[in-house]
């Protein structure tokens, strides 16, 4: 018996789908894990990274709870590369709507940002999807950029996906404050005012640009 099976589970005890949800996915961090891996393969250490405020014991434990409950899968890069990655398993990426709906429901609390606060761009991701699924037929890859930092949206078959860092083609750019991004996020302003008020602007052309221009 592997010492991941060996190892207890903590339990709700109640026969209720959402308990149940919780016993894998209610520890702290587990969700914020999640949120990072579905940008793609991450290291530990790039986890530990974007994760401010865990400890490496809590993060290391989490990682075992999530393999060993089919959330994520470990596995070595090839060579020359030596690292190893975490990832999400296809039972981990079906939680990606639990984070969209999530982010919908807590965009009205960045109104402030607290001192204490970390910030990484791509925690923006989720927040926009929303904003941005009416796109989803078009295939094609949206590089948003902010004061501090850069992701990227894919859209594929209907589609909406992200990853951390610059697009390597993007079809469109948008480029943007975090104040404008966080207007978008919460629904006050939308996609198209940012444009028409010079709050946003739009690099790119083709379909994917276009269906920008027009939203």
């Amino acid at each position: 018996m592997s010492r991941l099976s060996r190892m207890p589970r903590r339990s709700y005890d109640q026969y209720c789908a959402i308990a149940r949800a919780l016993d894998t996915v209610g520890d702290r961090w587990t969700l914020l894990i999640v949120r990072e891996l579905l940008a793609g393969p991450r290291r530990y250490t790039d986890l530990h990274a974007d994760l401010p405020g865990v400890s490496t014991d809590v993060l290391a434990s989490r990682l075992r709870d999530m393999e060993r409950d089919g959330l994520t899968t470990r596995r070595r890069l090839p060579p020359p590369a030596t690292a190893v990655v975490y990832e999400l398993t296809p039972h981990g990426r079906d939680l990606l709507p639990v984070l969209v709906a999530l982010a919908g429901w807590g965009s009205p609390a960045l109104s402030e940002r607290r001192a204490t606060d970390a910030m990484r761009a791509h925690w923006f991701a989720i927040p926009l999807m929303s904003r941005l699924k009416h796109l989803a037929f078009q295939a094609g890859t949206i590089e948003i950029q902010l004061e501090e930092g850069v992701f990227h949206l894919r859209f594929d078959d209907g589609e909406l996906t992200y990853g951390d860092g610059p697009a390597q083609l993007a079809d469109a750019r948008l480029i943007l404050g975090t104040e404008t991004c966080v207007a978008i996020a919460d629904d006050s302003l939308s996609l198209e005012a940012g444009l028409k008020q010079g709050r946003i602007q739009l690099r790119g052309e083709g379909p994917l640009a276009s269906a920008l221009r027009q939203t």
